[in-house]
């Protein structure tokens, strides 16, 4: 953990903030105490996204059909049936 002054934060701040970009937490100290502490924010990742199973909708919509031809469905949409 790296230390910093108040004075440090008002005279050189991007250098203080470089530091909590690269991860490091920085204690601010007054008069040689330690008083506060910045740290960088965990960002929390996104769970990842189930793609729907197109296959298997083709199927239970087109029971009587050759699975992985798309003509049933272009004709379905069209309106021919």
């Amino acid at each position: 953990m790296k230390t910093a002054t108040i004075r440090d934060l008002r005279n050189s701040f991007p250098t203080v903030a470089r530091w909590i970009e690269e991860g490091e937490c920085v204690e601010i100290t007054r008069s040689g105490k330690p008083f506060a502490r910045l740290a960088p924010i965990q960002h929390e990742r996104a769970a990842p996204v189930a793609m729907p199973d197109f296959l298997a909708r083709m199927k239970e919509h087109f029971p009587n059909e050759t699975v992985g031809s798309a003509g049933p469905v272009v004709s379905y949409d069209r309106g021919d049936r």
